[in-house]
């Protein structure tokens, strides 16, 4: 099967009533961040909370009555999982997953609520992947592709059909590329409605395979990140072409860049991504001014993150930003001192979080103290207000921690 504009369309059609036509929404911080007008297509709506639902429902509705009756395996990191297993309930075919020992609990919990039974097994998407596939050797399984099969390429590519319906004048899409399904599909779905759309790509620099292999190179993927939907160590032989014919480039990605995205998305447009989801506006706020003057689709892909990784994010997020800052405070280990410091925070409209005497693991006199603050404040000035007011009143202050990106 050769994916095209035509296959995706049929795709579309198989897909109807059994997905939900995300929306594509324009976004005002964005835009005027990078000065280009954005438009977020918002997969992390879709009803596993991944464009992963797309591929997978496609693929399984090509299965024979023989293979839906000796059940499928996959492997993942987690989205496809979850696309596997909701078609597999659907159809009632039975669904083994294998995912790295890493995965998030948020995607293992939702594997398993909708039916599938997983097994954690290996450090990467990669071991995870040979023992499912030695898995399904062993049963007579059908092996479900994550991303380099035609029909699971062809269900992606549905993600740019819809998008380019709603916003037709696009001149830049910007999609994430792990293994490389995602983008393989709405750049045939993309060029064949719009020629003159530019495709840019979006990798972790932890797995940058596909931006390796565009350039002949070898594989370096290591590491863990917070993108782990788009951790892989081996892109497809399928998507590779394709993304070699359609893709301009290839923007690779930080940590902290993917982490910013993922803040800039929650609190400024109150958006839910995980950090593969957030790599494609990774990638606009990395290109200063590039996309300015120009209307950019972005493909949110995912929004599985784990809710304790989000919640890292946001508070790392208040301490860049000097909205949370820990402070260390020397004074004289008498009664109202406490008090005294308190009042002069107070005061000054900071919010005390923590408190805590470092009596014993200090070098200073022993009747003096050192009293760790952590408070809330407005923004860095404001906190350099508090530490200066501090000073000024006779109490030696320095801050713990107050990094700013």
């Amino acid at each position: 099967m050769t994916v095209t504009i035509e296959t995706i369309r049929d795709a579309a059609r198989l897909l109807e009533g059994e997905v939900i036509r995300t929306p594509a929404l324009p976004v005002r911080r964005l835009s005027r961040a990078s000065g280009a007008d954005v438009f977020l297509k918002l997969e992390n709506l879709q009803v596993t909370g991944s464009f992963k639902v797309r591929g997978a429902g496609v693929k399984l509705h090509s299965l024979t009555e023989d293979e839906r009756a000796r059940g499928v395996v996959a492997a993942s990191a987690g989205n496809h999982a979850q696309g596997v297993a909701y078609h597999a309930g659907r159809h009632n075919i039975a669904a083994t997953i294998y995912m790295p020992e890493g995965t998030p609990f948020t995607k293992v919990g939702r594997t398993e609520d909708l039916g599938a039974k997983v097994v954690l097994e290996g450090v990467d998407f990669n071991a995870a992947r040979d023992a499912a596939l030695a898995h399904a050797e062993e049963t007579g399984k059908l092996f479900i592709a994550p991303f380099d099969d035609p029909h699971v390429i062809a269900g992606q590519g549905t993600v740019a059909l819809e998008l380019l319906e709603d916003v037709p004048d696009l001149d830049i899409l910007i999609v994430p590329i792990g293994g490389g399904g995602l983008m393989a599909g709405c750049a045939i779905a993309a060029h064949a409605i719009n020629p003159g759309i530019e495709m840019v790509g979006a990798q972790t620099a932890l797995y940058q395979s596909m931006a390796q292999a565009l350039k002949g190179e070898a594989s370096t993927g290591a590491g863990t990140t917070i993108a782990e939907g788009i951790a892989v160590k081996t892109p497809g032989e399928i998507t590779r072409p394709i993304i070699a014919d359609h893709v301009t480039d290839i923007t690779v990605l930080g940590e902290d860049q993917i982490e910013a995205a993922v803040l800039a998305l929650a609190e400024g447009q109150r958006i839910v991504a995980e950090g593969a989801g957030a790599a494609g506006v990774a990638a606009l706020l990395a290109g200063d001014r590039r996309y300015a003057g120009k209307k950019v689709g972005i493909v949110i892909s995912g929004g599985n993150i784990d809710s304790r990784l989000l919640s890292n994010v946001l508070l790392r997020g208040l301490v860049r930003g000097g909205r949370m800052v820990s402070l260390r405070i020397g004074m004289s280990d008498r009664p109202g001192m406490l008090a005294e410091v308190s009042g002069l925070i107070g005061g000054l409209g900071g919010n005390i979080l923590e408190v805590y005497h470092q009596r014993l693991f200090t070098d200073g006199p022993i009747r003096d103290t050192e009293l760790d603050v952590v408070i809330e404040t407005i923004d860095a000035e404001h906190a350099r207000a508090i530490v200066q007011a501090l000073c000024n009143a006779g109490f030696q202050t320095r801050v713990l921690s107050n990094r700013k990106d």
